[in-house]
């Protein structure tokens, strides 16, 4: 589906969630037979013509103004982030030849430096369609320890930690609210397919995920986009037990890059004891015990 095909399908969820009495209209007991605002009802609010609003939530309409798509999301209420998909969504896609395939999303060595600058700190960079480029061994044990560390060294073995949230068991079974972290994850492709929906790869993740998950094609079909830069989780991780961690989303100003994920807790809580007990358990054999021949010598 183009990106057009993406607004109309937005528009139209998020009108349905609309209720007259959520933005002041009187019904003076009407039936219904749709739930949510109709199409006149909505253009009435952003103060455009029905007939204009209505083909562009057909997808028929492909140069709505910046001062249009603004009252069209104050009508239905969306937040910031929410108010940015649109935007991307009604953008004109450039005219260019058939897409290539993406080029192997890499880490810079900047990234490779800034990992091995936070050991001890779980870790891990993930590309824009949550391929885990790269982790740290401290990310790898709380994320993913029942994988290959070595997984991500190789573009064809790496692993998705979408695919994860919705196909694995480990996964499912670490986040004591699943549905939470779930959402999390289906609100950040919605933000990329908004932005990249050229994207062959992406495409394929979400058909995928939709066919093999039923959960993530309910998800999916409510629209919903969703910024996590912060978000506290709870786990039960098999090693350490619960513990209760902030993952934060570091991207890069320009926002097309790899992201760095890192999950800390508050000082002196069980939590972070988790974590460091999770640290050194996966502490190379060097680093765990002073190294005898750095010792200094007597004669």
């Amino acid at each position: 589906m183009n990106k057009h095909g993406h607004l109309a399908e937005f528009l139209q969820a998020r009108r349905s969630r609309l209720r007259p009495d959520d933005v002041g209209l009187q019904t003076y007991g009407e039936r219904r037979r749709v739930p949510g605002l109709r199409r006149e009802e909505l253009a009435m609010l952003a103060g455009i013509s029905a007939p204009y609003y209505a083909r562009l939530e057909q997808g028929q309409s492909r140069n709505a103004s910046r001062e249009v798509l603004d009252a069209i999301a104050s009508a239905l209420r969306l937040d910031e982030s929410e108010r940015a998909h649109l935007h991307d969504l009604a953008r004109a896609p450039k005219r260019r030849r058939a897409a290539a395939r993406p080029r192997a999303e890499r880490i810079t060595p900047a990234t490779s430096a800034l990992l091995a600058a936070i050991e001890g700190t779980p870790a891990i960079v993930l590309g824009r369609r949550n391929d885990v480029l790269a982790w740290n061994s401290q990310g790898h044990a709380l994320f993913a320890g029942h994988l290959d560390p070595d997984s991500p060294n190789t573009p064809a073995r790496r692993p998705n930690m979408a695919r994860l949230v919705f196909l694995d068991a480990h996964t499912r079974e670490l986040y004591a609210d699943w549905p939470a972290k779930a959402r999390a994850v289906v609100g950040h492709l919605r933000l990329t397919a908004g932005r990249y929906p050229e994207d062959p790869l992406l495409t394929g993740l979400i058909g995928e995920l939709t066919m093999r998950s039923p959960e993530f094609a309910t998800m999916w079909a409510d629209h919903r986009v969703l910024i996590c830069d912060a978000a506290d989780f709870e786990m039960r991780h098999p090693l350490v037990g619960a513990l209760t961690v902030t993952q934060q989303t570091l991207q890069s100003p320009q926002g097309n890059g790899p992201s760095l994920v890192v999950a800390t807790a508050a000082p002196g809580s069980p939590s972070a004891e988790a974590l460091a007990l999770l640290a050194h358990g996966t502490a190379p054999p060097e680093a765990a015990q002073p190294r005898r021949d750095a010792e200094p010598r007597t004669a």
